[in-house]
């Protein structure tokens, strides 16, 4: 029996990635090398991405999870610490903070951004702090592509002796204030994704980037076992083939050929951003005067990087439910998504720590209106306007 496969190119997924021939050429030249990894283009990929965000120290690492299981373990979190963050976003966010061996708690997110609340930050710190308990750090997350709110997070982090990591995962590219390279300059670590649905990829991929010399060392050593041959790290004999394990670190490098599909995909970043901001536009023409969506906002200081497109639905104003509409949809060939589950809904944080509905209310409702559109660089304009009148004629 002679099965035809459906063409991929008909069907819209909310991110996909996009490669073309110099992408290609670049992972064959290294193939074709002497260095699949642990080589020069390692390092080229880690300065390429340190000039680009103004981060003076970069280590590239096998995916974003990993970025952020290394920043935990190097910013010494442990069992007496606790780390807030948000329950919008990535499982990994609140995950690697059980890596550590540290307790996550979770503040609710901003109705207008949907990222963490300054506010509540300061608020659940006070809380904590005069219980006794010890605030370590808090991640916050720059949820689709859209900056937090890093002053406030900012002085709050200095006025309580706080640690600050940006999951920058979404936002490459983004800008706040007018500084494309924000991340480094407010918070302490900053960790980014290359998976295929970013807006770069290395197949699979992340990097920890910091300007603080020491706990880069710390990140670096983590990386690879926790081993060195740095002369100034060894206890024992110094010879040549010497290396020691100082630290129980593990194997989290990424290899040549991806870093050499990175740096290629990091020429285009540019247009890649641009290309998601006027799709974005596209949505928020078709959607913003009509009372049963509400279109992501930004700020005039603001450059929405896009990693996502959250479109909210009030579905008590139209006669469609989501699941409904997913399903619909699906028979159309576009694959929505929601982005996110609240982490605190989810059975192991709500049996191991006791969270439970209705704890955050504003990222509850969040989620039941939120659905994700397609969005990547290789949606042209007329797929776009596809999608906007098979919603809106699946809602009318």
């Amino acid at each position: 029996m002679n099965i035809r496969k459906k063409d991929n190119k008909n069907i819209f997924s909310y991110g996909k990635q996009y490669l073309d021939e110099d992408d290609i050429r670049e992972v064959i030249q290294v193939l074709k090398s002497d260095w699949l990894t642990q080589g020069p283009k390692v390092e080229e990929f880690e300065n390429t991405l340190g000039l680009k965000f103004g981060s003076e120290f970069v280590c590239a690492v096998s995916n974003g999870t990993a970025a952020l299981h290394l920043t935990g373990l190097a910013l010494g979190w442990g069992p007496d610490d606790i780390i807030i963050t948000t329950p919008i976003s990535f499982l990994s966010t609140a995950n690697c903070i059980l890596y550590s061996g540290a307790e996550p708690d979770f503040v609710d997110i901003d109705p207008l951004t949907y990222t963490i609340d300054p506010n509540m930050v300061e608020q659940k710190t006070k809380q904590l702090k005069s219980k006794g308990k010890k605030v370590k750090a808090v991640i916050a997350v720059d949820y689709a592509g859209h900056p937090s709110d890093w002053d406030a997070l900012r002085a709050i982090a200095k006025r309580y002796e706080l640690q600050l990591v940006n999951d920058n995962c979404h936002a490459i590219g983004a800008s706040y204030k007018g500084d494309s390279q924000y991340a480094v300059k407010y918070a302490d670590v900053a960790t980014l994704s290359f998976h295929p649905v970013k807006h770069i990829t290395t197949g699979e991929g992340g990097a920890v980037l910091t300007n603080n010399a020491e706990f880069y060392e710390k990140v670096e050593l983590l990386r690879t076992h926790g081993m060195t041959k740095k002369q100034n790290r060894l206890h024992g004999r110094k010879n040549p083939w010497y290396y020691e394990m100082v630290e129980l670190g593990y194997n989290y490098r990424l290899t040549d050929f991806q870093c050499a599909l990175g740096i290629s995909q990091m020429n285009k970043l540019d247009g890649f951003l641009k290309r998601r901001q006027k799709i974005a536009h596209r949505y928020n023409q078709a959607f913003s005067n009509d009372e049963r969506f509400e279109i992501p906002l930004t700020s005039r200081d603001i450059q929405h990087a896009y990693h996502l497109y959250p479109l909210l639905v009030n579905f008590h104003k139209t006669s469609m439910n989501k699941t409904k509409l997913f399903k619909v949809l699906n028979n159309k060939d576009i694959r929505l998504q929601v982005h996110y589950i609240p982490i605190h809904l989810q059975p192991y944080y709500m049996n191991r720590f006791g969270f439970k509905l209705g704890d955050y209310p504003v990222a509850e409702k969040f989620y039941e209106k939120e659905i994700s559109l397609p969005i990547y660089y290789g949606l042209a304009d007329s797929q776009a306007d596809f999608i906007v009148d098979t919603i809106n004629s699946c809602i009318n």
